[in-house]
């Protein structure tokens, strides 16, 4: 894995970046509880750039240094902005991000957390930096924590900091002022990311793979199941699943509903190097190098799709999400902020759509599909399209959870009885709406 350094930024900052796509109609006609229609391709009354997908850029601020990580907390993104230290950026108006404070740390600042009134700088051999921002305009190291190895990744959860270093590093940060490391796992490979849910710590090491660490004892993490892949970099854990950046593999699913045993169900993959991997609700956020930032979307885990992306120059490393906005750590372009607006069409600014034509549906969170007819009434099946033609979903019979969409319009298009293929007859437009 080539080291997170070394990019170089293109100027070309968003002309045109609200590129607004419209369509021309769909013919839809419901019978009894049979759909007939023609779908039509999507007439986009610009031409989209291309370099991007259902992703735009917000707003950006150029730090000095190579961007290797970002943290946010209130109206501040915390950079850890490599040889330059930690870069502190009100994000109040995230169409204009300025600097606010900014403290050199030694070593290079590679990952950066934030709990309360304090950031956390895995400053590679420099180890744990503890850095009070009460102050956001100035930022004042109040302890470290040395001889971790070089440290990487790190992630606070109360009163620990869980470093990726030489394998896992746990510090007490009871007393910010006095951080003590308490425990630590070995893992094969040199450690890169962390994410904790519960009582385990999820490790992305370089030549291993992902470790799953119990940390029920915070003086005893031990390891109690691992899954070896190459080039794991980054790890986010939500619910039953872990998402782990993997180099050109872009993004691996494993179930981790038994920590013991992790399994992969999916995959997603794309041209880049995948580094790391934030979580927001159905749609896990990859920065992926060269590639840029890849949205992927995982209501089946087991089937994850790219369904949107923003490359431009220069190297994307690090990324979280908060709201609406992703904040990424971009190398030479320093912070970028952007916002997915989903695969449909969003036909107008608010949630709301107003249409006199009573033969549209518009739902809100849950799409109902009825029997097709006394035939197929337990065989129907059908797909989910966006307004370019892409299957974004399949659908069954019944409730069907569409709240992780965007708003805007769909194609719910019947398909065959095996699911193999779409029919020329059975096609109806949907609007979703929040």
């Amino acid at each position: 894995m080539s080291n997170i350094v070394n990019s170089r930024r293109h100027a070309d900052h968003e002309a045109g970046r609200d590129t607004v796509r419209r369509f021309v109609s769909c013919i839809s006609c419901f019978r009894g509880h049979v759909w007939f229609g023609i779908l039509l391709v999507p007439a986009l009354a610009g031409i989209a750039r291309a370099d991007s997908l259902n992703v735009r850029l917000i707003g950006g601020y150029d730090t000095p240094g190579q961007a290797l990580g970002v943290a946010v907390s209130g109206n501040y993104a915390y950079v850890a902005d490599g040889d330059s230290g930690l870069r502190v950026i009100s994000v109040a108006d995230s169409t204009q991000p300025v600097e606010v404070g900014y403290l050199s740390t030694p070593g290079s600042a590679n990952g950066v957390a934030v709990s309360g009134d304090y950031t956390y700088v895995a400053a590679g051999e420099s180890g744990l930096r503890v850095i009070s921002v009460a102050d956001p305009a100035n930022p004042v190291e109040v302890g470290h924590c040395d001889s971790l190895g070089t440290a990487r990744g790190v992630t606070v959860v109360g009163d620990y900091a869980y470093v990726a270093a030489s394998g896992l590093r746990v510090i007490s940060v009871a007393d910010p002022a006095h951080p003590l490391e308490v425990g630590h796992c070995d893992t094969v490979g040199s450690a890169y990311g962390v994410s904790v849910n519960g009582d385990y710590a999820y490790v992305a090491s370089l030549m291993h793979g992902l470790s799953v660490v119990s940390v029920a004892d915070p003086a005893n993490p031990a390891e109690v199941g691992n899954s070896y892949m190459s080039f794991a970099s980054g790890v986010a854990v939500t619910g039953d699943y872990a998402y782990v950046a993997s180099g050109s593999t872009h993004l691996r699913v494993y179930r981790v509903a038994d920590p013991t045993i992790p399994i992969e169900v999916g995959r997603c993959g794309t041209n880049g190097e995948a580094i790391s991997v934030a979580v927001s609700g159905a749609h896990p956020y990859v920065a992926a190098s060269y590639s840029g930032l890849r949205v992927d979307w995982v209501v089946d885990p087991s089937r994850p799709s790219e369904v949107g992306y923003y490359k431009m120059g220069g190297k994307a490393n690090g990324v979280t999400v908060v709201g609406d906005y992703a904040y990424v750590a971009y190398g030479d372009a320093g912070l970028q902020i952007f916002q997915f607006y989903g695969v449909g069409v969003e036909e107008a600014p608010s949630a709301e759509v107003r249409t006199a034509d009573p033969r549209l549906t518009i739902v809100h969170g849950v799409l109902v599909l009825g029997a097709v007819d006394s035939r197929q009434n337990t065989g129907y099946r059908a797909g989910l399209l966006d307004a370019a033609g892409r299957k974004v979903a399949d659908l069954h019979q019944g409730a069907n959870d569409v709240s992780c969409l965007s708003p805007g319009v769909y194609f719910v298009r019947q398909q065959d009885s095996r699911g193999r293929g779409f029919l020329d007859s059975g096609v109806t437009k949907v609007i979703v709406a929040r």
